[in-house]
This record gives structure tokens, C-alpha cells and sequence, in this order.
């Protein structure tokens, strides 16, 4: 055979491989859902305090991942703040440690975790609640 013929013979055979479309034997992954759940509480104007949760759970799973906790309070200078957790059925735990927040014009805010799909994970139902030191009124979300 003719070495010139032989490339183009092997081009003709691998086209039609590499043409083909591929078979995946491994299942497509399952969805995440991201979601943010905030409240306010206390009386009057504004959020005394105010909470937001950044949660994720893959469809049709009963867990939710919480990436981050964040907590507000308007109308002081200063605070320290932590989060509180109670799965169905349990007791409070803490989330998060005492944290200093810092002042941003008439309110302070603090957080915890970060973005992504990272941090602990809770059955679907659990409460989550930020509390300032001194203040007796908690801010609170459920994780649906």
C-alpha cells in the first residue's frame, strides 16, 4: 500500500468515531437549589434584629446546607451577635460564636461561613435565629 493512501484511509475510519456522539454510562447530577430566607423583628422601623441564611439542598433531599448567616441591628452603635440553631423536634444549639459587628452607618451587621456550598447541614424544618447580646428579641428563618 502507498504510504501517502495510508493517512488518508486512517481519516476516513477515525472520522466517523470521533463524530459519533458520546455515551455517558454515569447518571446526570442532581440540581441544587440555593436559597436565601430573611426576617426582621422587633417594633417600629427597620430591622432590631434582622437575619438572612444563604441554605442549599439538592432536589428531593430532606438536608439543607447553610452557607453563610448574616445579622443586623439598626439603631445602635456597636453589638455582638451569634446564631442559633434548632433542628424538628430538638433544642437550641449554637450555630455560631459570640461575634463582634461592626458599624455601617445607623446599623451593625456581622456573618458567618462564607459562599458556596460549604458549612454545616440541618434536616429541612430547622430554625435558624440571631440573638445580640442584651437584646432579647431574636430574629428568626426556617428552613424549608
Amino acid at each position: 500500500m502507498n504510504r501517502k493512501i495510508i493517512p488518508a484511509v486512517l481519516a476516513v475510519v477515525l472520522v466517523p468515531v470521533a463524530a459519533a456522539p458520546a455515551v455517558s454510562a454515569a447518571p446526570t447530577a442532581a440540581r441544587t437549589v440555593d436559597t436565601r430566607a430573611n426576617d426582621c423583628a422587633g417594633s417600629g422601623s427597620g430591622c432590631r434584629p434582622g437575619i438572612v441564611v444563604h441554605h442549599w439542598h439538592r432536589r428531593g433531599a430532606q438536608a439543607r446546607g447553610v452557607g453563610w448567616v448574616y445579622a443586623s441591628r439598626e439603631g445602635v452603635r456597636s453589638g455582638t451577635a451569634r446564631w442559633l440553631v434548632k433542628k424538628p423536634g430538638g433544642t437550641w444549639k449554637t450555630g455560631g460564636s459570640w461575634k463582634r459587628a461592626t458599624r455601617v452607618g445607623s446599623f451593625v451587621e456581622t456573618s458567618w461561613g462564607r459562599d458556596g456550598h460549604t458549612g454545616p447541614k440541618y434536616p429541612r424544618g430547622s430554625k435558624l435565629c440571631v440573638e445580640f447580646r442584651g437584646l432579647t428579641t431574636k430574629a428568626c428563618v426556617t428552613l424549608k
